[in-house]
């Protein structure tokens, strides 16, 4: 797996995986990126985790029972979801998984591509992010740059310090 440092040369990219790059780039966070087939289970991403030295975050869309309230979780991989944990650490009756339309007029992006990168789409700031403290505790992270083609990495300071408060969505910390 070839590993490349910063953005694909050309721009042969869906539009929404150029402005992640933008976003990277504007906001001078160095990332490694690797571009693949599509990774469509956390399964595909180990071994691009593993090129990257960043693991591969689980992003999980969610929403509440009557589809007002939307949650971007991002979790380490490998770890079982379980909604009654997090409902109860979010203090909601009850969390179920957002539908594709939500998904794609919030964040820009389809099944198998969300990505905290995608909350630079949501302008309205409808989507709440929460964060496993646990994937802090790497010293990079791995994400989708909107699109499950290409995975880039990059420090977990850089996350916390220029990504986050770039995208204006203060996280929710929860342990799972």
């Amino acid at each position: 797996m070839e590993v490349f440092s910063g953005r694909p040369a050309g721009t042969d990219r869906d539009a929404v995986e150029l402005r992640a790059y933008d976003l990277l780039d504007r906001l001078g966070i160095d990332y490694l990126r690797v571009d693949h087939p599509p990774a469509l289970t956390m399964e595909d991403c180990v071994s691009i985790g593993a090129a990257l030295d960043a693991p591969v975050c689980k992003n999980l869309f969610l929403c509440n029972r009557q589809k007002t309230c939307f949650y971007l979780l991002l979790m380490e991989g490998d770890k079982p979801f379980k909604t009654k944990d997090l409902s109860a650490q979010l203090g909601i009756a009850r969390l179920s998984f957002a539908d594709e339309s939500a998904m794609t007029s919030l964040l820009g992006v389809h099944p198998g591509s969300v990505s905290p990168l995608g909350l630079e789409n949501d302008s309205e700031k409808r989507v709440q992010l929460v964060i496993d403290r646990v994937l802090l505790d790497n010293k990079r992270i791995g994400c989708h740059p909107c699109r499950n083609t290409s995975t880039v990495g990059f420090s977990t300071d850089d996350f916390l310090q220029k990504l986050l408060p770039a995208l204006g969505h203060p996280p929710i910390f929860v342990r799972l």
